[in-house]
């Protein structure tokens, strides 16, 4: 394949839009509750997130900028992802508001009590991972300077699923109907059609 369009970050894409998060796409959104040491809630939504480890279970969220969610599990150790469905689509972009608020009563959010950890769990979500912080990063440039994003990594120490998602002991997907995070100002996407295909020599 010849003729690409090719550019250096640095000097800009020369695009009408910067094309790197429609490329890294879709993505599962890390709708993150969390507490402040003083107990106010709070409930945003991340693009940048997903799992980075599987024994023990490891997730992870970006935050560009030192935000509310930053600064909760920074101070208490603990946050609370909660899977974000197409049936709950509006009230995940309503908490993406900047606001002082409280995101679950702006939005009409009901919660669960959590079992292990201090956060609410969002009442609609089908799954949630509760969460105790392992570590916060904050990200560097290929010279060694801070950028303004710090990427949170957190064990999961609890988990919760809605029977309806299991068949035969096995977590299908589908049934969730996740909402998946593209390009653009708001473009997101729904699971397509799944196809089935096994690594060499794996049964």
């Amino acid at each position: 394949m010849t003729g690409f369009h090719s550019y250096a970050p640095a000097d800009g894409h020369r695009l009408a839009h910067d094309p790197f998060n429609a490329i890294v796409a879709p993505r599962p959104i890390g709708w993150i509750a969390s507490l402040s040491a003083e107990g106010k809630r709070n409930l945003a939504p991340y693009s940048f997130f997903n799992a980075f480890n599987y024994r023990p279970p490891i997730v992870g969220f970006a935050s560009t900028g030192a935000k509310d969610t930053l600064a909760n599990v920074r101070a208490t150790g603990e946050f609370v992802w909660n899977l974000a469905t197409r049936p709950q689509a509006e009230a995940m972009n309503a908490t993406s508001a900047m606001t002082d608020a409280d995101e679950f009563a702006l939005a009409g959010i009901d919660t669960l009590p959590s079992t292990l950890v201090a956060p609410p769990r969002v009442a609609g979500s089908p799954v949630q991972f509760e969460c105790r912080m392992t570590q916060i990063v904050r990200l560097t440039d290929q010279h060694g300077g801070d950028i303004d994003t710090w990427l949170v990594l957190g064990e999961v120490v609890q988990v919760h699923i809605d029977p309806a998602l299991l068949e035969d002991g096995v977590y299908r997907t589908e049934r969730a109907r996740p909402i998946l995070r593209g390009g653009g100002a708001g473009d997101y996407f729904e699971l397509g059609e799944r196809f089935d295909m096994r690594r060499p020599g794996q049964r």
